[in-house]
């Protein structure tokens, strides 16, 4: 039985580079036989872009071979049977699938790592993003990019044409080994040391490529084996700024008041500060105020990059996770808290989570929410932030409270849009 095939995904926002980076990849491949998939929306299409002036294109029963071996299933076929078909048809050294320039590459990975026949016969060396840098530096400089090209519905028949690039970008670099920092020529040295910081900050454990044209080495990009699949949900920089600062702390809050009685813990984490990017977490056993919180989370300032995580709203039952990306903010509702439930309901969620972190008071509920960016005051968001939580004359009254976030169960609203 041969060995499994590499594969490297591909993803960036539209007009990153990614196109180029493909058409690269293929005249420089040397010795290596590379197939390439075009996923777009949950279809497999092929890119007019990825045909490059020059390849040789030979098109029979709906497959679509260049001169080094780029073959793009029919446009009805979607992704698992592509990548099974072209397994089974011919031979080749490594994968390189293009995600959508308007979906996170975990999915993609998922249908390589899920038990499978996929799983089988492929295995995922590298998540790459590709980053048009002066883009992603302008996104969060209080500017609105520009959208690149056009959006259409998904198979489910969704839109994310009005998602803002901002969004995009965070989360692909989020989920990512290898950041390819295109289009450096348009930046100053200093805003590529700050755009790699800030790449840092939001995926510590990402390397960074930089480079013109997407002119990349192949051998940075194929063979690195740099996914680890058990580590796919853990790879984002809020993620693990939430983890080292729950580690740093006992968590039994009510051994730590804030003077109203109702416990409360911070912790400050500084990723490398040479450019001034800095990440905090905000830990309250407090309620917030919704209209005040959604009045600072709509008053954030431009430097904070990304925010993201749980947070108790008085008067709800439901554990609101707040997702921000430079001028987007989302709010989505995500069950209710265990407190909540019955006794009996709680009592086995509680008895199967053990390490579950509860208050004798308040149970589950709590908020935990994670900072990242440059040139922000810090003091001065915490101290919005503790103003906007309940005093205990609304606690008292909380049932009267309203604010613009979900709720019910699975509904998301958009609390800032650019």
């Amino acid at each position: 039985m041969r060995d499994t095939i590499p594969v490297t995904i591909l993803s960036g926002s539209l007009g990153a580079g990614k196109t180029t980076l493909l058409n690269h990849l293929l005249t420089e491949a040397g010795d290596r036989d590379i197939a390439v998939l075009v996923n777009d929306m949950g279809t497999v299409n092929v890119d007019a872009e990825l045909i490059a002036e020059g390849s040789e294109l030979d098109v029979d029963d709906g497959v679509a071979e260049l001169s080094n071996g780029c073959i793009c299933c029919e446009l009805q076929d979607d992704l698992e049977t592509a990548v099974v078909r072209l397994a089974d048809d011919r031979d080749f050294d490594a994968l390189v699938v293009e995600s959508s320039g308007i979906s996170e590459p975990a999915p993609v990975a998922r249908l390589f790592t899920t038990e499978s026949r996929v799983a089988a016969l492929y295995r995922v060396d590298t998540l790459v993003t590709v980053l048009d840098t002066r883009l992603f530096l302008d996104s969060f400089a209080g500017e609105t990019p520009e959208r690149r090209g056009t959006v259409e519905a998904n198979a489910d028949g969704d839109s994310d044409a009005d998602r803002p690039l901002s969004d995009l970008m965070v989360e692909q670099v989020e989920l990512s080994n290898l950041v390819v920092l295109n289009k450096t020529d348009l930046c100053t040295d200093e805003e590529l040391d700050e755009a790699e910081e800030l790449v840092g900050a939001l995926q510590p454990d990402a390397e960074t490529i930089r480079t013109t044209f997407s002119q990349v080495d192949p051998d940075q990009l194929f063979d690195r084996a740099l996914f680890d699949q058990n580590e796919i949900n853990d790879l984002p920089g809020w993620k693990r700024a939430l983890a080292e600062s729950g580690h740093s702390h006992d968590h039994d809050a009510k051994d730590d008041t804030d003077g109203t009685g109702h416990g409360h813990d911070d912790h400050h984490h500084h990723p490398e500060e040479v450019y001034g990017v800095t990440s905090f977490t905000y830990r309250r056993r407090q309620p917030f105020h919704p209209d005040r919180l959604a009045d600072v989370l709509r008053g954030l300032p431009s430097g904070v990059v990304r925010s993201k995580g749980t947070v108790w709203l008085a008067g709800a039952e439901l554990r609101v996770v707040i997702g921000q990306a430079g001028p987007s903010i989302r709010a989505e509702a995500q069950g209710p808290w265990i407190a909540s439930l019955p006794e009996v309901e709680r009592d086995m969620y509680r008895s199967n989570r053990p390490d579950l972190d509860w208050h004798d008071e308040h149970g589950d509920r709590r908020t935990e929410l994670v900072f990242i960016g440059t040139d922000y005051d810090e003091e001065s968001l915490r101290t919005a932030l503790d103003d906007a939580l309940v005093t205990d004359e609304e606690w008292t009254d909380s049932e009267s409270l309203t604010g613009p976030f979900p709720a019910e169960q699975g509904e998301e609203t958009v609390i800032r849009s650019p």
